[in-house]
C-alpha cells in the first residue's frame, strides 16, 4: 500500500451510453492515484454491492482509482442482464468517461464475472481507447457444472495484456479448462489462482483464511500487475 496519501473521495457521476440512456457511476480516488480501473459489476449485484465497494476502497488505499458503474438492467432494477451489444456499449461509455474524468492516469478495465466478460467482448470487438490492459475478478468461463471453453473464443481477438484473478474452487471456471485457455493466449495473459476461493472469492473457515485476506491477496496481485506498466 502507498503511505502518506490523503483519504479517498467518492463522487457520483452520470455516464451517457446513448442519446437517451444514462447510467450511474461512482468515481473513487485519492489525490495521488497513479492509475484507474474501470470496474464493472456482475450479473447478480450492482456497483454498490459490498464486494464492489470493498474492492474500490482497498484499491484506493493502494493508490488505484476506480470508476464503478451500473449496467442498464441493474439501473432499471431488473434481474435479466442486458443483451451483449448494450452491455458492451455501456462498457465503452464507462471507459470513455473514465478517460475524460482522469485524463492523466493510465487506464485499465474489467470487472467481476459478467462485467469482466462484457469488457473483454467489447475490447475484442473494437479496442477501448486508452485502455492498457484488462483485469478479471473471476472470469465466467462456463456455466456451473458444464465445463467448456466456448466463452473464451473472443479472448483471442484481445491484443492487450490480461490478468485473470481466479478462485481455485470457482465452479464457473474450472482450472482444467481455464489453464489451457491462458496457455493458448500466450505471454499477454497472467493467471493468479487464489487458493480455496470460490467464484465470489469466498473461502471456507477450514482454509485458515477469511474473505478479506483473500481479497487483499487478489488486490495486491492486481496492483503489482498494474505497476508493471507504469
Amino acid at each position: 500500500m502507498q503511505a502518506g496519501q490523503t483519504s479517498s473521495t467518492t463522487e457520483r457521476v452520470g455516464i451517457a451510453v446513448g442519446e437517451s440512456l444514462r447510467v450511474s457511476g461512482l468515481l473513487q480516488a485519492r489525490s495521488r492515484a497513479r492509475a484507474c480501473y474501470v470496474l464493472a459489476h456482475g450479473a447478480g449485484a450492482g456497483m454498490e454491492h459490498p464486494f464492489m465497494a470493498a474492492v474500490a476502497a482497498d484499491l484506493a488505499r493502494r493508490g488505484i482509482a476506480t470508476l464503478r458503474y451500473q449496467f442498464p438492467f441493474m439501473e432499471r432494477g431488473t434481474t435479466r442482464p442486458d443483451p451483449p451489444q448494450l452491455a458492451q456499449a455501456t462498457v465503452r461509455a464507462a471507459a470513455a468517461e473514465a478517460q475524460r474524468l482522469l485524463p492523466d492516469l493510465p487506464l485499465f478495465a474489467g470487472g467481476k464475472s459478467f462485467g469482466g466478460r462484457m469488457t473483454s467482448q467489447a475490447q475484442a470487438a473494437a479496442p477501448l481507447p486508452g485502455v492498457r490492459g484488462l483485469i478479471f475478478l473471476g472470469f465466467p468461463l462456463h456455466p456451473a457444472g458444464r465445463p467448456s471453453q466456448n466463452r473464451a473464443e473472443h479472448l483471442f481477438d484481445v491484443r492487450i495484456p490480461m490478468l485473470f484473478l481466479q478462485g481455485a474452487r470457482d465452479t464457473l471456471a474450472a482450472l482444467d479448462q481455464l489453464r489451457p485457455v491462458c496457455h493458448g493466449l500466450g505471454a499477454r495473459v497472467t493467471l493468479q489462482v487464489l487458493a480455496d476461493a470460490d467464484h465470489s472469492f469466498h473461502v471456507p473457515a477450514r482454509s485458515g483464511r477469511n474473505d478479506a485476506q483473500v481479497r487483499s491477496e487478489a488486490l495486491d496481485a492486481l496492483t503489482a500487475w498494474i505497476d508493471g506498466f507504469l
